[in-house]
């Protein structure tokens, strides 16, 4: 085997007091694709500036293979001393690389490589830093959130471009889908350590849940063999000495393993505070429009939001998404068109721009307004430390400035402050920002639990097509249009990928993936949509479950004394194989109306 091109071994690190880090391993060989996972405050960014060779541990070693090249992307590029993006690229070059391939991945990322660093927004300093890190072509590339304030278009180039690409990848990424498409290989740091497994993203939830339920399970054990000797101490009987010491002392160490256990943190309890329902009718836009210059941002959109519905906003950065929330909401007058709000309207926005957040004041003060020790929550009072706590915040935090927060407790501190006031309309421009992978989940959850109605803008595809029921998409020269079902779905119906607009006062060239565009489908031509292939996929494992469950009631019932001894067991089991042969009718019928649209479809 090839030797690796980074290798970490035994790696500790410690601030203040629970280790960060302990006796961490991680080992990179050539062309491997491999993400790591972990909560946020976990150690993945300082253990990905420890393997860049940015940051020193406690103890441990580092090596890189002789002659290796190594990038590394930070979350926040530091650009001082360039004036200009382009001069930014160039100087992450090394001798011997192309200036041409500077400038190039500057066009390809949507810059002109001109502008002046200090007033990027957060998505053009993100796409300089990536041109930086990928001009000179490296052997390893660390990637620390490499689609924090993209949009779309831009992370499916930037999938293309690194899927391309023979280097070696190590990347920390919330997007799933991203990670899907691109690890062959996971990292799971985890209290301190840290488990590698030769399977991608896509498998690792599973196999993570299968560890920490066998963890439980050993926890539980642990506990009862405590009880048992902690029983035998006081109440068994004397015997030799030297076996009562042993046996003490191993109680003892018992004892210490069951302290010294680092139980998985805890998940968020996300709920928002909601008001009386709406009326049916949220939403009616008819014929709006909106310009600025000569540049149409929205011309002609009609639609009607019903109560329940999840709407998804979907596009380029700068093509106009807040412009069209905000003439949604009412914040906005359109120049042409109307719009007209449903009755008993409560709306809680939740706002993207972090910056509005006093880096000075602290955690409970942004919480309670600088009002006393309680957050209004639905127009109840709550405890500032208890509402902490159910976003993850811990007691110790509340006197802590906002300045020194994460970026992940930046993104919660914002979902418990738009999620304390009582609402039946959600307005979330991307929630999703720095968030790990277990709030997502709850985030999740709770948007699905919302009884109100929820307009989001997002660039998490897996996000959309877990949560939205349509998705808005900007089509050029103002012209939006409204797909049913996820983003997944919205592509199936497009017959595209999103493409970058061009706009007459701010033109930005396409970023789309070298030739490895999805082609166009013929228009008005039937195509499986994102449910249909997950059916067609899934269902015939379901009917399988269903077959082996129904044998083994029938195989129940045919007991000849089961009725006379047990009369409610056997009604019990009657009604749960009836319950199961009607399912496995509809998953049969289901799946062969499926099969026969797939023929029809693919002409077979």
């Amino acid at each position: 085997m090839a030797p690796p091109l980074i290798q970490l071994k035994d790696i500790a690190l410690t601030f203040g007091g629970t280790p960060l880090l302990s006796g961490v391993e991680l080992t990179v060989f050539e062309s491997e694709r491999l993400c790591l996972i972990g909560r946020n405050g976990s150690g993945k960014s300082t253990l990905l500036r420890i393997a860049a060779g940015l940051a020193e541990p406690d103890s441990g070693s580092r090596f890189v293979q002789p002659g290796a090249t190594v990038r590394y992307l930070p979350q926040e590029p530091d650009f001082d001393k360039f004036q200009t993006t382009l001069a930014y690229v160039e100087a992450g070059l090394g001798p011997g690389d192309d200036a041409y391939q500077a400038r190039y991945l500057v066009e390809q990322l949507g810059l002109t490589g001109e502008e002046n660093p200090a007033h990027l927004s957060g998505g053009e300093s993100r796409r300089a830093a990536l041109a930086r890190v990928l001009a000179p072509s490296p052997d390893i590339l660390l990637l620390d959130e490499p689609t924090n304030h993209l949009d779309l278009t831009t992370i499916e180039w930037l999938e293309g471009e690194l899927g391309s690409r023979r280097c070696a990848l190590v990347l920390i990424s919330h997007d799933r889908r991203f990670l899907s498409n691109l690890s062959r290989s996971t990292a799971w740091l985890d209290r301190g350590h840290i488990r590698q497994i030769d399977r991608g993203f896509a498998k690792f939830e599973e196999w993570r849940d299968e560890v920490l339920a066998e963890e439980e399970r050993d926890q539980h054990k642990l506990d009862r063999k405590i009880v048992a000797e902690e029983h035998w101490l006081r109440y068994g009987v004397s015997g030799r000495r030297k076996r009562n010491v042993k046996r003490l002392a191993n109680l003892h160490e018992l004892r210490r393993q069951r302290r010294d256990y680092r139980g998985t943190a805890g998940s968020a309890t996300l709920a928002a505070a909601e008001a009386d329902k709406s009326g049916k009718l949220v939403i009616e836009a008819k014929k709006i429009g909106k310009r600025y210059g000569e540049r149409k941002i929205v011309d002609n959109f009609s639609i009607r939001i019903q109560r329940g519905d999840r709407i998804g906003i979907v596009g380029p950065n700068g093509v106009g998404k807040t412009t069209l929330i905000n003439m949604l909401t009412g914040a906005d007058a359109p120049d042409s068109g109307t719009i007209r709000l449903g009755a008993n309207l409560e709306m809680a926005t939740l706002d993207q721009h972090r910056e509005s957040l006093d880096p000075k004041s602290t955690l409970a003060e942004a919480l309670t307004g600088g009002r006393g020790d309680h957050v209004m929550v639905g127009g109840t009072p709550k405890h500032v430390v208890s509402y902490m706590k159910d976003f993850l915040f811990a007691q110790e935090q509340m006197r802590t400035p906002l300045e020194v927060l994460s970026g992940g407790e930046r993104g919660r501190l914002m979902l418990a402050r738009a999620l304390a006031k009582p609402s039946n309309l959600l307005v979330l421009d991307e929630p999703t920002n720095d968030l790990d992978l277990e709030t997502l989940d709850v985030l999740e959850d709770m948007l699905g639990d919302y009884e109100g109605t929820v307009i989001l803008i997002s660039h998490d595809r897996d996000f959309l097509d877990r949560v939205v029921t349509s998705v808005i998409v900007p089509e050029g020269d103002g012209r939006w249009i409204e797909y049913a079902g996820g983003y997944t779905d919205m592509l199936a119906q497009r017959g595209a990928d999103l493409k970058r607009e061009v706009s007459k006062s701010a033109p930005v060239p396409e970023a789309e993936r070298p030739a490895k565009a999805a082609p166009t489908a013929t228009p008005g031509k039937r195509r499986l949509t994102f449910n249909e292939k997950h059916a067609l996929e899934t269902l015939p494992k379901s009917i399988a479950k269903l077959q082996v469950e129904i044998a083994k009631q029938q195989q129940r019932l045919e007991d000849p004394n089961l009725y006379a001894t047990d009369r409610a067991a056997f009604d019990k089991i009657s009604l749960a194989l009836t319950k199961a042969q009607e399912e496995l009718q509809q998953a049969e019928d289901r799946w062969l109306e499926l099969e026969m649209l797939r023929e029809e479809i693919e002409g077979v």
